[in-house]
């Protein structure tokens, strides 16, 4: 396990009302009227409220309005988690090993599921700080800008997971993708493949896939064979849809020895592909995945792939936020696997 420490720490101060008001140049209680839409505010009050909110990423406190004047701490054992899938297991597993920690330390998890998509994560940051929870969990680096400045403005700790490809604002768990890509590729070459596709889901939404693909296509470069050809499935990733996109990419390249995967879903439904039409694995085509799925390794062929510690960076992640302990950046490392695809 590789643990950074931040040189600097990140400054965690709530923005409030009167910050908005003093940026706004109005009273507080103008604020308050514009928030709520409630009384009498001109359109250029109105304007100048929003761009003052935009510009601090403030979060209206809905805490304060049901528990005024009754000392309730009610934020104060929440846990906001932001996920972007439930249908790809890696992330319910992330959520079994955040929750297990959370519960045995009083804290209530809230989850919200964003489906890869930036804005709605930003729409559930913002209702889960209006919270005002101890802590958020994220997923990934990479965040709209509100999204950032809500983050920041939030004044409690933040852990991003699942990536350490980049800068973090706070506490960050997880490993490199990019080097995942990496070695996926010497895998492959120093097993003497050279004609080598590649099969994977939305990278657009996927930021964390694309970091792969870029480190494998990268290796493959410095090695004189790049990527031969690839076929990227629109949706979300799945056994159909890594069946179906295997197809389409070995009908236009049949000369390809390996094809790497976006993830275990996508190589399932490969190797489904393979043994339908009589492909042998990994003789005439070897198949590497991502993820290391319970069900990759009882097939016939066990799946060539990377083990990556999903229950232990949702504990870590949990761990660190109850702790409050200094910014760091986690690394919990992965394991490739050297099944029998490749």
């Amino acid at each position: 396990m590789n643990v950074q420490r931040s040189l600097q720490e990140p400054e965690r101060r709530l923005v409030t009302l009167s910050d908005v008001a003093r940026e706004a140049g109005v009273g507080e209680s103008t604020v308050s009227r514009v928030l709520r839409n409630q009384g009498s505010f001109s359109k250029a009050t109105q304007d100048r409220v929003a761009e003052a909110v935009a510009r601090l990423g403030y979060v209206p406190n809905r805490l304060a309005g049901m528990l005024a004047g009754s000392g309730s701490t009610a934020g104060a054992k929440l846990v906001g988690i932001v996920i972007p899938s439930l249908t790809n297991i890696v992330f319910p597993d992330l959520l079994r090993g955040a929750t297990a920690v959370l519960d045995r330390g009083g804290f209530q998890s809230v989850i919200g599921v964003s489906d890869y998509d930036p804005e709605r994560e930003e729409a559930l940051i913002g209702a889960l700080l209006s919270w005002r929870p101890a802590g958020l969990i994220v997923t990934g680096l990479e965040h709209t800008p509100g999204a950032l400045a809500r983050l920041r403005a939030s004044g409690i700790r933040i852990v991003e997971m699942i990536d350490t490809d980049g800068a973090g604002l706070d506490i960050v768990v997880g490993f490199s993708n990019r080097a995942v890509g990496c070695d996926s590729a010497r895998h492959l070459l120093e097993r003497g493949y050279r004609r080598i596709g590649y099969v994977g889901h939305d990278i657009t939404q996927d930021l964390r896939a694309a970091k792969r693909l870029a480190g494998f296509c990268e290796t493959l470069q410095e090695a004189g064979c790049p990527l031969a050809e690839r076929e990227i499935a629109s949706g979300p990733s799945s056994a159909a849809a890594g069946r179906e996109a295997l197809a389409r990419l070995v009908a236009r390249r049949p000369d390809l020895d390996a094809v790497y995967f976006s993830n275990d879903d996508m190589a399932l439904g490969g190797y489904f592909h393979c043994l339908t039409d009589g492909i042998a694995v990994p003789g005439r085509l070897a198949l590497f995945g991502f993820n290391a799925l319970d069900i990759a390794a009882a097939l016939p062929q066990p799946l060539t792939t990377i083990r990556t510690p999903r229950l232990e960076i949702g504990a870590a992640a949990a761990e660190r936020l109850a702790a409050d302990g200094p910014a760091e950046t986690v690394d919990l490392g992965y394991e490739l696997i050297a099944g029998a695809t490749a």
